[in-house]
């Protein structure tokens, strides 16, 4: 099928991006375009107007800042996963990203483009929440920062406002004593996650001082599993241990999902088994 017709704008500056918004309320933001061009296809998006964000060279990079990578939204997942900052500074993103679709979308899909879609099964958003992640948004009021716990506010939606452009994704950075992991059962034919799962461990004196541990894929917006970091807290990351912890992933589960691939009694079992699996690779990179 073809779209219904639209205006086309292509920007410069994030400036002239955020006045096109304001000025069109039904404008849609085109980044990378791997979600947003196939719905308008099926008509299932009908935006009057794109503001193709593409050529602001501004919103592309990856730099240091002090104890946090700063990542600018229109940045490959390619890059990411490339990147020797990230891989140095917070391995398990660079992990994540390279498990991002096949090549191709890889090489044109943004880091900010999957954020601000807020697709349930992307991955992303878990990485962000076990990493507490910060988002930038930039409006006609200037910038604004944004805990990845209050960015995603339900299916497809989040707490940017209309006008109003994400523009840089911020993560800590981590060392020795602590290891990440994001274990994933993706879609054969979109390679999207049917479930994800990123931990994040720290390890003093054999034991947990810190466990992060969030799942995607299961429910409208990821979530972090509250009852089974505190179940692994201070305890050492042993093989039982970490199996007690993963079977509590299912407390933080409302209402999964259900589709023609997967029910959600299946997503929430595939949850328990990938969080074990990610857990316990965390705490094996901790150990060095």
């Amino acid at each position: 099928m073809y779209p219904t017709p639209f205006d086309y704008h292509r920007p410069k500056t994030v400036a002239e991006a955020i006045a096109l918004l304001r000025a069109n309320d039904e404008a849609k933001v085109l980044a990378g375009g791997h979600s947003l061009l196939p719905a308008m296809k099926l008509r299932l998006a009908t935006p009057a107007a794109l503001v193709d964000i593409g050529g602001i060279k501004e919103l592309v990079g990856i730099r240091v800042a002090g104890s946090a990578l700063q990542i600018g939204a229109l940045t490959t997942h390619a890059a990411v996963a490339d990147s020797p900052e990230v891989q140095r500074g917070c391995p398990v993103l660079a992990e994540a990203a390279a498990q991002i679709g096949d090549l191709q979308v890889r090489n044109r899909g943004t880091i900010g483009g999957s954020l601000a879609n807020a697709d349930p099964a992307a991955d992303y958003p878990s990485l962000l929440l076990a990493l507490n992640g910060k988002l930038t948004a930039t409006g006609p009021d200037g910038q604004r920062e944004i805990a990845a716990t209050d960015f995603f506010t339900g299916l497809f939606a989040t707490a940017l406002k209309p006008d109003e452009l994400l523009t840089a994704v911020s993560v800590p950075t981590y060392g020795a004593g602590t290891g990440g992991a994001y274990s994933k059962h993706r879609h054969p034919a979109s390679y999207y996650a049917v479930v994800g799962v990123a931990a994040l461990v720290t390890l003093e004196k054999g034991k947990c001082a810190r466990v992060a541990l969030a799942v995607g894929g299961v429910m409208a917006t990821a979530a972090r599993a509250g009852a089974a970091e505190q179940a692994l807290t201070g305890q050492p990351a042993d093989e039982a241990n970490i199996a007690q912890a993963a079977e509590k992933v299912g407390e933080a589960i409302v209402r999964p999902m259900s589709d023609v691939y997967a029910s959600g009694e299946y997503r929430t079992h595939l949850a328990k088994v990938l969080a074990r699996r990610a857990l316990t690779a965390a705490a094996a990179r901790a150990r060095g």
